[in-house]
């Protein structure tokens, strides 16, 4: 049988969702907690691989085993697990169904605190000696929707059979001193959401002009794209189905 697990984490603790060598990842963890509780060995696949210090508010992956699921096996989870690592739901699929390649949107949010706040440094960028034109990052989040290859936004050096994404929606809002950036795509490349953050940070500063967002795109390359925001102010927060 194929089960999908919702779940959630703070990404402070691990060097991403994904088992890295010599390094704590949050894919090793559940692994471990499933094959200890179940007594089977466990693998599982997820929708996503979240860098180091990225979070996820909501995120699916599977695992296939022939045991038999208790009814409080979420509630076990919760239990053995620490306490950065939530476990929604489980559910059974279809034995074919993929955590990762039958997913149809991934969307992302990023915040950023525009006041020195103590009680969010792990979970938003502080930018507060600067000032940023929101309206600018906008007109910049527009121009997005015009192209399907996004290599200048990607991680150098990466195994991706191709750079194209589809976005669905790309946009910034501020509440208070809290601004954040919700972009909705049906794929993303590594890394791609902080360097977009990153460069409309220097739309958002004067920097740069909106409009040389197209040919920061059309030149796909790494270099000419901003420096990649901190990854704490990030977080996955929605994965789309055809359950």
């Amino acid at each position: 049988m194929r089960y999908f697990i919702e779940f959630s984490y703070s990404g402070k603790n691990y060097f991403g969702f994904q088992i890295q060598p010599n390094q704590i990842s949050v894919q090793e963890v559940l692994e471990k907690a499933l094959s200890t509780i179940l007594r089977d060995e466990i693998k599982i696949t997820g929708a996503g691989r979240t860098d180091t210090g990225v979070h996820a508010k909501k995120i699916f992956a599977h695992f296939d085993t022939d045991k038999k699921l208790g009814e409080n096996l979420t509630y076990q989870l919760n239990s053995f697990l620490p306490q950065d690592i939530s476990i929604k739901r489980i559910f059974p699929v279809k034995d074919d169904f993929h955590a990762r390649f039958d997913a149809t949107f991934r969307t992302y949010e990023y915040y950023i605190s525009l006041e020195k706040n103590p009680f969010t440094q792990d979970s938003s960028w502080q930018i507060w000696k600067r000032d940023l034109d929101v309206k600018r990052m906008n007109e910049a989040c527009e121009i997005l929707f015009e192209y399907e290859d996004f290599t200048s936004f990607s991680k150098l050096h990466t195994d991706n059979k191709t750079n194209n994404c589809k976005i669905y929606k790309a946009f910034w809002e501020q509440n208070g001193s809290e601004l954040k950036f919700t972009i909705s795509a049906d794929r993303f490349l590594r890394n791609m959401v902080r360097a977009i953050v990153g460069t409309m940070i220097e739309i958002g500063n004067g920097k740069i002009e909106p409009a040389d967002l197209r040919k920061i795109i059309e030149n796909k390359n790494r270099n000419s794209a901003g420096t990649s925001a901190p990854a704490q102010g990030l977080f996955l927060v929605d994965v789309g189905y055809d359950f």
